[in-house]
């Protein structure tokens, strides 16, 4: 059999609808089962669907609730990785980041990165400009002339202007390139989306419980908890997409636990832009360390200022539970070191507005090389009973993994089909127009793209859904109802956290918000008070012991993914 028109399934919902996915998760037997619903297996969802499959994915908690909602939002080449000599991965990096501009304009824009260069007591020295530059002209000619635009040198005047907080007296100059940024949730979330409208079966919060297999021990499908029914679901071939809790999936196909993961915790943190001022994204060296953090500015407003900075990443080995990594004290005080060693407005932790942590599912390999050493390839395994995991990889080239992926599926299946997924709109792209910078509509516009119309419907309808979901931040309370009735969010922590991100930029505010939104999305998800109470009581809960963390030291022996 080759190359089968998309699919289209007898009862298509035009929206994440819940019960019509439990129904037809348990009623239809499919082609694939994909576990997982961060990046990596809503884009190996979409990718089987595309070319025909019957196709079906599971997630145990919420989409991109792991590491896909805690990356440093960057679809890049990874410049650093040059230096590692992995020019391959740079040039299917940047090749993804184009094509991802292309799919998602709505949710992929451009953003100009500022390396400065410092005359001491810097990792980037007017001694090493020129090795820089050398580097500078191999991304482009890797790729990142894709993005329209080449790296050009800035002088000291430019350079300031861009980064105003920097010691003047130590800097000499800067080097400017480009790559490109968007919001990893829901570029994951809309990427579900997209398959759903295909025919895809999507569901969250519905945990993989067993792998069923037949009488020669052939994985044939899954057992997933839907609160509290179980749901057999049927299918030929299982993909193994849980990231770092991949190991755990494999543990249930096979005799013992794998130990192929190895996690790299990234921590990031956030700041209130007016301590740093930076109009672009800046790398800034770790004094000591030879490696560098990004500081990238958020949330424009229409002044053409902005209401945050966010500074990261870091990269470390980890060893505790990967459902709940903490960003620790060590974390902050190496972060801050790093800032303050190239800012002069003196941040201290209680300028800090919010953090995240999150675990990179890197394959583990020979040696004790630092997880910042690791190549962020992706790895596709096949174990005895069929189930194929796919494992490792980065945000930027998650289609390339899904298309792997799903290669691989065929041939177990016997079939054949093109990858539809390089050029294929993701939803809302069609028909969207950048909008006007600084206007009222471009908040709407680059979260929802053609979308953002039916979040308007709703405040059309209802004008009190016009007013600010968090006090300080752009989100409406449309978008908390949107989330609920459209994409599928079950609890506070999904419209918070990951609809919205109020809670990576804006903690305290976001716990302020906690009981009137509970309220709001309660109205329409059917709660109780007391499930309202017991909402914003986890929700706050989370958030206090996030504080605690801070607080307490750990040892991790900290690298940056630059």
């Amino acid at each position: 059999m080759s190359d089968p028109a998309p699919t289209t399934n007898t009862s298509p919902a035009p929206t994440l609808d819940r019960p019509t996915m439990l129904r037809r998760l348990a009623d239809e037997t499919f082609d694939i089962v994909v576990v997982g619903g961060g990046i990596t297996g809503v884009g190996v969802a979409l990718d089987a669907v595309s070319r025909g499959l019957r196709t079906a994915l599971v997630e145990r908690d919420d989409f991109a609730s792991g590491t896909s909602s805690k990356s440093s939002k960057l679809v890049h080449g990874g410049l650093r990785y040059l230096q590692q000599g992995e020019i391959r991965l740079v040039y299917e990096a940047l090749h993804e980041r184009q094509r991802l501009r292309k799919n998602a304009p709505h949710l992929v824009t451009v953003l100009p990165f500022m390396i400065p260069i410092l005359t001491r007591d810097g990792v980037v020295s007017r001694k090493i400009a020129r090795v820089l530059g050398t580097s500078m002209w191999m991304y482009d000619l890797t790729g990142g002339w894709r993005i329209g635009k080449l790296h050009r040198r800035l002088k000291k005047a430019a350079a300031f202007a861009h980064l105003p907080t920097m010691p003047e007296a130590r800097l000499a100059s800067a080097y400017l390139y480009y790559d490109a940024t968007a919001d990893d949730a829901r570029l994951c979330l809309t990427v579900a989306r997209t398959a759903a409208e295909l025919g895809a079966v999507v569901v969250n919060d519905c945990p993989v419980v067993s792998i069923i297999r037949n009488s020669v021990g052939s994985a044939t499908g899954v057992t997933v908890d839907a609160g509290g029914t179980r749901i057999d679901v049927r299918a030929t071939v299982v993909v193994n997409a849980a990231g770092v809790w991949s190991d755990d999936v494999r543990a249930l196909a096979e005799a013992t636990h794998p130990d192929s993961i190895r996690p790299a915790k990234g921590v990031h943190i956030t700041v209130p832009w007016s301590k740093v001022r930076n109009d672009i994204a800046v790398v800034i060296p770790v004094p000591k360390d030879k490696r560098s953090l990004f500081v990238v500015p958020w949330g424009r407003l229409p002044d053409g200022t902005y209401q945050h900075t966010y500074v990261g990443t870091t990269d470390t080995d980890y060893a505790g539970s990967v459902d709940d990594p903490q960003c620790t004290r060590d974390d902050i005080d190496y972060v801050l070191r790093a800032l303050n060693a190239s800012v002069t407005t003196g941040i201290t932790a209680d300028d800090i507005t919010g953090v995240w942590a999150g675990l990179r599912p890197l394959v583990k390999s020979g040696g004790s090389a630092r997880t910042a050493d690791l190549s962020r390839r992706h790895s596709i395994t096949v174990d005895t009973a069929g189930v194929i995991s796919v494992t490792g990889g980065k945000l930027t080239t998650y289609r390339e993994m899904a298309e792997d992926t799903v290669d691989r599926a065929l041939t177990a299946l016997g079939r054949r089909a093109k990858c539809r997924t390089r050029d294929l709109p993701l939803h809302g792209a069609a028909g969207f127009r950048d909008p006007e910078p600084g206007t009222a509509g471009e908040h709407l516009a680059r979260r929802f793209g053609t979308s953002a119309a039916a979040v308007r419907a709703l405040v059309d309808a209802d004008p009190s859904l016009g007013a600010p979901l968090v006090a300080g931040l752009p989100y409406l309370r449309a978008e908390a109802v949107y989330a609920v009735r459209v994409e599928m969010a079950r609890g506070l922590d999904d419209v918070l956290s990951r609809r919205t991100r109020a809670r990576l930029f804006d903690r305290a505010a976001s716990m302020a918000a906690a009981p009137d939104v509970a309220a709001l999305i309660g109205a329409e998800l059917g709660w109780s008070q007391e499930r309202i109470a017991s909402e914003v009581a986890a929700y706050c809960d989370s958030c206090n012991a996030e504080i605690e963390a801070a607080l307490n030291a750990a040892q991790p022996s900290h690298g940056a993914d630059a």
